[in-house]
């Protein structure tokens, strides 16, 4: 689940990111109110697997639920200050950056099994910078990495070059960061060393990538939280 929004008193919006459909928004009737709608309501936590029911229809812009149960039941994410900072940052980016209403099962796939991973860490500092940097593989513009030997990376044509564009490129410790996390994979995560100014400048890096790339992605509202719970 990305998102979700009280409606009127006593209903829910959610928005999800599903396997079969891509993004829908379902709304909740009632939810709020009835006491077997706490149960349910209990489930929509951010980014929870969920297994659901849908009753569709592509005339209406917010489906209906018959049925919803957790699909995995998650150990520490929602509960560990750290882990709920990361969760609530990274429903924003995917609420923003994930629009398609159709079927990506390679993407739902790849957001099943790292929430799962995290779910399991107790070494999970530089997670988000690589789980963004790998997202963008899914949304279209992962770098191009054949002249990464080279010492500058274009933001906006997503390479890299020789020459720099001070607008547009990226130089120095965030381009090492950079190149170190394309040959990284979450099980060996744990050997990029940085201090809390390198994983904020790299994180502002990359989400302003993300804007460059995307035209409608917008910078989180919770990214100043963020920063001053995880640093």
């Amino acid at each position: 689940m990305l998102s979700k929004l009280k409606y009127r008193d006593s209903d829910l919006i959610v928005k999800c990111y599903t396997k079969e459909l891509g993004v829908v928004s379902f709304l909740l009737r009632g939810v709020l109110k009835s006491k077997k709608g706490s149960t349910k309501v209990a489930y929509f936590q951010l980014l929870s697997q969920l297994q659901i029911t849908v009753n569709y229809k592509s005339s209406r812009s917010l489906q209906s639920l018959s049925e919803v149960r957790l699909n995995h039941l998650y150990g520490s994410l929602h509960t560990h200050v750290l882990k709920s900072a990361i969760v609530m940052f990274l429903s924003e980016v995917l609420s923003s950056a994930l629009r398609e209403e159709e079927s990506n099962e390679i993407l739902f796939s790849y957001l099943e099994t790292t929430l799962l991973w995290l779910d399991e860490q107790s070494d999970y500092a530089n997670f988000h910078l690589l789980f963004l940097l790998n997202l963008t593989k899914y949304l279209g513009f992962y770098p191009d990495v054949i002249d990464r030997e080279l010492n500058h990376f274009n933001l906006v044509e997503g390479k890299f070059q020789i020459k720099q564009d001070f607008r547009n490129t990226i130089t120095g410790e965030d381009l090492n960061l950079l190149k170190k996390l394309l040959e990284t994979t979450f099980d060996t995560l744990q050997d990029v060393k940085i201090n809390a100014r390198q994983r904020q400048s790299f994180l502002n890096m990359i989400l302003l990538y993300f804007e460059l790339q995307l035209g409608s992605f917008k910078t989180p509202k919770s990214l100043k939280i963020f920063n001053q719970v995880f640093n």
